[in-house]
């Protein structure tokens, strides 16, 4: 096998063929397929400064749709999960109020088990059970119905796992429990990382988080994202940004939210990241905040993600597809 095919066949990442820029810019390898990310957006998804579960429903409908170019949501999310697999559904309930809306959740959980997956086999997880509760999902460790628990439920597996400067147990949810995980972020701010989207959500299934903020996160933030289980068990990203924050996170801060009444979704995480991360930066021009580089906070981490040693996906604006729809 020659080194253009072992290549090809080697690096395939998210269902579809992905290389590091270094390798097909310099001729070693054709150029992949460009990363695609969708925003969805509906401006009536709001009623009252109450959110419409049933607008939320068809949000999240046309933005999946839209990323398989399918005309059914229940097709649409059976090339994602399959019948018999146990699938974690990681939210990010750091912030409280601010955290990973629940009518988006409700949703979701509804699409899989139209899809053929067991309502017992769906697990709702963040770190700790009072992160859960505080963001107002009730636990359920048994009995009927999707489970929702933190790591502090189930504890980590003894297995350290390392890559590059990161070493960290990991959640046996991720570990033993799950076969696939939906990854729902959110679309916000951090003041120490620049943002946390979907690849820093992923901080939440490590025993120690805490000790990889150094740098804005980089290029911890990347080589977390790289553990062997996360990378293989990542099948999908969905951005809960109904509601987004530009400044001040990742605390709620409700004086610098904004009700972006959208969800960013794909397979790529890099790609998703870097998408936000724009939003972010347009928002803060917009509203007279400094770029995050220029607060020494810039999230250089998505870069890294998308390197040869991390390949985890596209970073480059060209090698990126954005397709923006609306629900009408």
């Amino acid at each position: 096998m020659n080194r253009r095919k072992f290549l090809k066949k080697s690096l395939l990442w998210g269902g579809s063929l992905w290389l590091p820029q270094s390798l097909w810019a310099s001729g070693i390898a054709e150029a992949p397929p460009k990363s695609r990310v969708v925003i969805a957006r509906d401006h009536s998804v709001f009623r009252h400064n109450r959110l419409d579960e049933e607008r939320v429903s068809h949000l999240l409908d046309l933005a999946v749709q839209t990323y398989f170019n399918d005309d059914s949501p229940v097709r649409a999310w059976q090339k994602i999960v399959h019948p018999g697999e146990v699938i974690g559904i990681k939210v990010n309930c750091l912030s409280g109020r601010g955290s990973t809306h629940k009518e988006l959740v409700h949703v979701l959980v509804e699409r899989l088990q139209q899809a053929g997956i067991r309502a017992n086999d769906i697990i709702i997880w963040d770190r700790l059970n009072s992160d859960l509760e505080e963001a107002g999902f009730r636990i359920k460790t048994k009995g009927k119905g999707p489970l929702i628990f933190g790591n502090d439920a189930v504890g980590f597996a003894p297995r350290l796992f390392v890559y590059g400067q990161a070493g960290s147990l990991l959640t046996r949810t991720v570990t033993n429990l799950c076969d696939g995980i939906i990854n729902v972020g959110l679309l916000r701010d951090h003041s120490i990382a620049g943002v946390s989207i979907s690849l820093k959500n992923l901080f939440g299934a490590i025993h120690n988080p805490n000790k990889y903020h150094l740098n804005a996160g980089d290029p911890y933030i990347a080589d977390v994202n790289a553990f062997s289980p996360i990378r293989r068990k990542v099948r999908f990203t969905i951005v809960d940004a109904l509601e987004a924050q530009y400044h001040g996170g990742p605390a709620y801060m409700p004086q610098w939210r904004w009700q972006f009444k959208g969800l960013l979704v794909g397979r790529d995480r890099v790609a998703i990241d870097y998408t936000g991360w724009q939003i972010i930066e347009s928002k803060r021009q917009k509203m007279g905040l400094p770029s995050l580089k220029s607060e020494d906070r810039e999230p250089n981490y998505i870069f890294t993600a998308s390197d040869a040693d991390h390949a985890l996906g596209q970073s480059d604006p060209k090698r990126i597809e954005t397709i923006r729809v609306s629900v009408r």
